[in-house]
């Protein structure tokens, strides 16, 4: 067959592909949509669960996840970031940028149960802390900084050479022209990083059931730090497996897509922000 015949095959069957990849995810959020909104209510979203008065409310949990999200970034971000202009920027020893670069490739690829175990001996056993947000936060944070370091780095080095050369031939030092030049021309990478962070931070349940515990309780935001404190995936587990209410967990997992979209939502919108900001300085 002709080149255009192939290149006409080829064509289709990625036109396919992507087809069947929108329509299973179409399919997927409308199965969750159609099963979990009848199920939402006022007083599922604003209650605590208790046994007394027989009632079910995911207030803490949707609290318990947020705490864990700020921080979780509050950590992870200036880490992840700072390593990443370290080895784009500083690095001269190519085998130690290497060696980091594999190390982080391998991270991103162990299941998130592992890091469970790690973090619940690490943090929970040998430091001495008790599960609740900031162990499991802690957790998370080795889970995601290859993420944010990864696309950071390829960010950055999308930024043009003549940018740093110019900068520096004006006189001024490498941090500054790194952080007012390199840095807003990649917050574009970084967000992006970011985004994806969160949203396994948000999805994330089995590294967490050791960590951070099962607890249902509504705590405050100091006190949750060290107490066993439920986010809402742990709780969607809790309610679909061991307590057999899957009316409950297809509500928590419409709230966990409604939480996922405005998180990333109001990060785009930052970085949009930050942009124009950049581009009026």
């Amino acid at each position: 067959m002709s080149r255009k015949i192939w290149n006409g095959i080829w064509k289709g069957a990625l036109y396919v592909s992507a087809a069947v990849t929108v329509l299973l995810l179409i399919l997927l959020l409308g199965y969750i949509l159609v099963k979990g909104i009848p199920n939402l209510s006022g007083k599922l979203l604003t209650s605590v669960t208790s046994y007394l008065t027989n009632t079910i409310g995911i207030l803490p949990n949707i609290l318990n996840t947020i705490y864990i999200v700020i921080v979780t970034m509050i950590i992870v971000t200036p880490i992840s970031v700072g390593a990443a202009i370290y080895l784009t920027e500083y690095a001269k020893n190519r085998r130690l940028v290497s060696a980091i670069e594999l190390a982080s490739e391998i991270l991103t690829g162990i299941p998130s149960i592992i890091f469970g175990l790690v973090g619940m001996l690490l943090f929970t056993q040998l430091m001495g802390i008790r599960q609740g947000i900031l162990a499991g936060a802690l957790t998370l944070v080795m889970m995601t900084m290859p993420t944010i370091i990864r696309t950071t780095q390829e960010s950055l080095k999308t930024v043009p050479r003549s940018y740093r050369e110019g900068s520096l031939a004006m006189g001024s030092g490498k941090w500054y022209m790194i952080r007012t030049v390199v840095l807003p021309n990649a917050i574009d990478g970084i967000v992006t990083g970011c985004i994806l962070a969160v949203g396994r931070i948000v999805g994330e349940s089995a590294a967490l059931l050791f960590t951070a515990g099962f607890g249902l309780a509504l705590n405050g935001f100091w006190h949750s730090l060290t107490s066993s404190s439920a986010t809402l995936t742990v709780a969607l587990y809790v309610y679909a497996s061991e307590r057999g209410k899957t009316n409950v967990a297809f509500a928590i997992a419409v709230i966990l897509i409604l939480l996922t979209l405005l998180i990333n939502f109001m990060a785009d919108f930052a970085a949009k922000r930050l942009r124009k900001q950049q581009k009026s300085n």
